[in-house]
């Protein structure tokens, strides 16, 4: 094989590879602040729920509170029984009396309620507390997996960029050009491998003339239908695949 479309070929496959962790390099920051949103969102429901908690306490103690104030009155009315003149005086005492009694029986339940929701809040509060350690755990060792991927994915980025400075030194300036002059308009590749007669680019047939050039040429030569640089491979001779056959029936 011509020893330029050895090297372009090759050019193309690191180029790919460049691209590829390219995508990885530059997605791996969302994924870790996922990672973190995620945990800040799972301290945050915490934080509320312990909040949530306080605040039930705090309401639950106003209503115990208001009983108190209540019955206080309660206490004043009866003493004040004894005090009063008249029957409807008297009558209008209990009635009092008994709406107060209704009031503390209404708080009552507003307080039972309320301790019904704190079983909950304390519940999931504790639950929480006892995941928070593990979930912090979690997204550290996750976003230092990331992390580590990340620069893994970097330093061979590196080493591959590299490599491609060595190709393209090596390679003639024209094939050079026409290899950076197709890439930069043409997505995916810019050299594709020409088999049973097709580009495997374009998937259009070449014609027989083309294709038995690019067969037998050891020229650099470009597909008439998308001007990519083609190449063409011998597939393997019929014993050998004959052979892998029979290697892998025995194997069975």
């Amino acid at each position: 094989m011509n020893p330029d479309l050895k090297s372009v070929i090759e050019l193309q496959q690191v180029d790919l590879k460049v691209a590829e962790l390219a995508v990885l390099i530059e997605s791996l920051p969302a994924q870790i602040q996922t990672l973190q949103s995620q945990l800040d969102d799972f301290i945050h429901a915490h934080e509320e729920r312990k909040k949530r908690l306080a605040a039930n306490q705090k309401e639950r103690k106003s209503l115990e509170g208001d009983i108190e104030i209540i019955q206080g009155k309660i206490t004043k009315h009866k003493d004040q029984l004894y005090q009063v003149k008249t029957n409807d005086q008297y009558k209008a005492m209990l009635k009092e009396i008994a709406g107060e009694e209704s009031n503390i029986r209404a708080i009552e339940d507003q307080i039972l309620e309320k301790m019904m929701e704190a079983e909950d809040l304390q519940r999931n509060v504790q639950d929480a507390a006892a995941r928070l350690e593990g979930e912090k755990t979690r997204v550290a060792s996750e976003i230092k997996r990331l992390q580590d991927e990340r620069q893994a994915d970097m330093d061979e980025r590196e080493r591959l960029q590299v490599r491609r400075a060595e190709i393209t030194a090596i390679l003639s300036d024209s094939v050079r050009n026409l290899y950076e002059r197709i890439r930069s308009y043409r997505t995916g590749t810019a050299v594709a491998e020409v088999r049973d007669g097709l580009c495997t680019a374009c998937n259009v047939r070449l014609r027989p003339q083309v294709y038995n050039e690019i067969r037998s040429s050891d020229s650099v030569l470009t597909c008439e239908s998308c001007s990519r640089i083609v190449y063409y491979l011998e597939p393997p001779p019929p014993e050998q695949v004959e052979g892998n056959d029979q290697s892998a029936g025995a194997a069975v």
